[in-house]
């Protein structure tokens, strides 16, 4: 193997580690409910379907901060875990999918009531040399119900 092409290999490993670590950072975003900064993960142009599909920065930012900010009030003990990504890096794009669960806290006394297993699937792109999201979907439950 050459210089170049362990070079390249070490690239795709450290792109790799780079997305993990910023995914982890959405989903803490969304435990903090930080919406703005959870908007800011994606591209200029991104697509996403949370809840419905919307285009765009701007419009996942008011899904973020109109929707999901209602969904997601259970006394502060609503948790989100992404785990078991699966990634594929090619230069500047890559993409992947991970399986996400939610623990619903009961509304009245906050503790934990019941886990909701889903599915991230992501198209990811470095912008100015970080990873954001180019498009995301989140399917629910998963695996889908026969």
């Amino acid at each position: 193997m050459t210089v170049a092409e362990l070079e390249g290999r070490l690239r795709i490993i450290e792109d790799m580690e780079a997305i993990r670590a910023f995914h982890h950072e959405y989903v803490f975003y969304l435990n903090n409910r930080q919406w703005d900064d959870m908007a800011d993960c994606f591209t200029e142009d991104a697509f996403a379907n949370i809840h419905g599909p919307c285009s765009g920065k701007e419009e996942i930012r008011k899904l973020f901060t109109e929707r999901i900010s209602k969904l997601n009030k259970g006394k502060g003990r609503d948790a989100h875990f992404a785990v078991e990504p699966v990634l594929r890096v090619d230069g500047d794009r890559a993409e992947g999918h991970w399986l996400i669960y939610i623990l619903i806290s009961d509304p009245i006394t906050g503790s934990p009531s019941r886990w909701i297993p889903g599915r991230y699937d992501c198209e990811y792109s470095k912008v100015k040399g970080e990873w954001k999201f180019r498009s995301l979907k989140y399917t629910s439950p998963w695996p889908p119900e026969d």
